[in-house]
This record gives C-alpha cells, structure tokens and sequence, in this order.
C-alpha cells in the first residue's frame, strides 16, 4: 500500500541488476542505459514507468577535483529504485524527512519521492559550484601577485572543469523540462508545481556555470596582461639602465680612439 525505495549501490553485480529489472518489468534498453555510466542526463518514458539519468558531482578528498557519479532512477507505480555507481550518495536530508515523518515525503508518492531526491542532487550542484568558484576566486588573486606557470596550469585545470561540467549539466535542462510535461499516472499534476520549481533551480545552476566558464577567460586574459606587465617592467628596467650608459659608451669610444692630438 505505501511507497517502496530500493536503493542499489554499485553496478558490478550485472546478474543481480537483471534480475531485478525482469522482475519490474524493465526493459533491455533501460538495463543498458543503467549500466553504462557514460550517459548523458536524459529522461525515457516507457509504457508503464518512466526512466531517468544524471549525474552527481561531489569533490574528492582534497576538494581539488570533480567527480561524476552515474545515477539512474526507474519509477514505476509506487515504487522507485535508484541505481548509483559506488556506495554514497546526497540523500541523507530525504532519508531523514522519511524517517521522522517531516514534509510531504510521507504522505505523498513515488513521484514526489523522485522529486525529492532529483532537488537533492540539484541542491548538491550548488555547493560543488561555491567550491569552485572560491578556487577562481583564490586564483584571481594569485595571478595578480605572482602570474607563473603554476597559476597557468592550474587556469587551464580549472577551465576543462568548467567546459565538463557544462557538458554534463546542460542536457539537465532538457531532461526537467520533459519530467514536467509527463501524464498521469507516471506523474501526478500536483507534483508539477514543484517540478517547476527544480526546473528554476536548474537554470540557476547553468546559468552558475555559464558565469564561471567567463570568469577563467576572463582570468586567462588576466595572466596575459599580467604576464605582459610583467615583461614591460622588465624593459623599462633595462631601458633606464641603456639611457645611463650610452653617454658613457660615447665619451669613452671617441676618446679611446688613437688619434696624433689625442
């Protein structure tokens, strides 16, 4: 009668993933789609449930690094099951609104859940996102005190994450935008208004990334300048140091030369 959440961490097991799916009904296509963790951010609606793809970002260790992290979620009738690809995940908020009753996670449904847990993950993308952009931040003022080719390095490390992450967050738009448009009975109209909700939240979350992807251009074009300062101190150094020793270099070459009444 309530709602079921089946929660699978790891996708090495393939034999226990199939059987899974056989036993929902899932078809083979689906079961690809949750094995191959190189999937775009997509949603797929079947005849009787509805499958949907993306990413979770979170830092490694030393929060130097991105890292991707494939999740799948298949809903169908009141249950929901999630496919991630290692143990972990950003779900402990909604974990805990379920075990103490609080919200609406309880008296709703499956697809309520989904949304849930979708705004966790979105929710996820804004802190990954601070964190980079304090990096830019910290960079910024590295490159205009000390412009070297550490700082360049690290530009260039910081700019493929920026490219990677509007690769792989862009289609998110997409994916939201068709979960808001499904029918009953995969989605219930009173969900829509806070799929709407998400779908704002994901544009914040582009439009986040399209402003970061600008600032290490506009920090690329900072080290140049900043290089270029740099090698015009240099010059004007040698250039006062020339001025100075040309009279000098004229007094002794005519007066070295070895002429009769010299």
């Amino acid at each position: 009668k309530g709602v079921t959440w089946i929660n699978i961490d790891g996708l090495h097991d393939e034999n226990s993933i199939e059987e899974i799916c056989t036993y929902l009904g899932i078809h083979k296509l689906s079961m690809e789609d949750i094995l191959s963790v190189g999937q775009r951010p997509k949603l797929e609606e079947y005849q009787d449930y509805v499958q949907a793809v993306l990413k979770i970002l979170s830092l490694d260790s030393t929060e130097e690094t991105i890292e991707y992290e494939q999740l799948s979620f298949i809903l169908k009738d009141k249950i929901l099951v999630t496919f991630q690809e290692s143990t972990g995940d950003v779900f402990d908020s909604v974990r805990n609104r379920i075990r103490e009753a609080k919200g609406n996670v309880r008296k709703k449904g499956a697809d309520y859940l989904l949304y849930a847990l979708l705004d966790s993950v979105v929710d996820q993308y804004f802190t990954v996102l601070d964190s980079f952009s304090e990096k830019l931040e910290d960079l910024e003022t590295d490159l205009l005190n000390n412009p070297d080719k550490t700082t360049l390095n690290k530009l260039h490390r910081l700019r493929r994450e920026t490219l990677l992450l509007r690769r792989t967050i862009n289609p998110l738009r997409e994916m939201i935008g068709r979960f808001e448009k499904l029918e009953e009975p995969l989605i219930s109209n009173s969900i829509k208004v806070f799929i709407r909700d998400l779908y704002d939240h994901t544009i914040k979350v582009i439009e986040t990334i399209e402003v970061l992807r600008d600032m290490t251009s506009g920090l690329l074009d900072l080290y140049m300048n900043s290089t270029s300062n740099k090698m015009n101190e240099t010059i004007k150094v040698l250039t006062i140091l020339s001025t100075i020793f040309i009279p000098l270099t004229f007094i002794a070459g005519v007066y070295g030369m070895n002429f009769k009444n010299m």
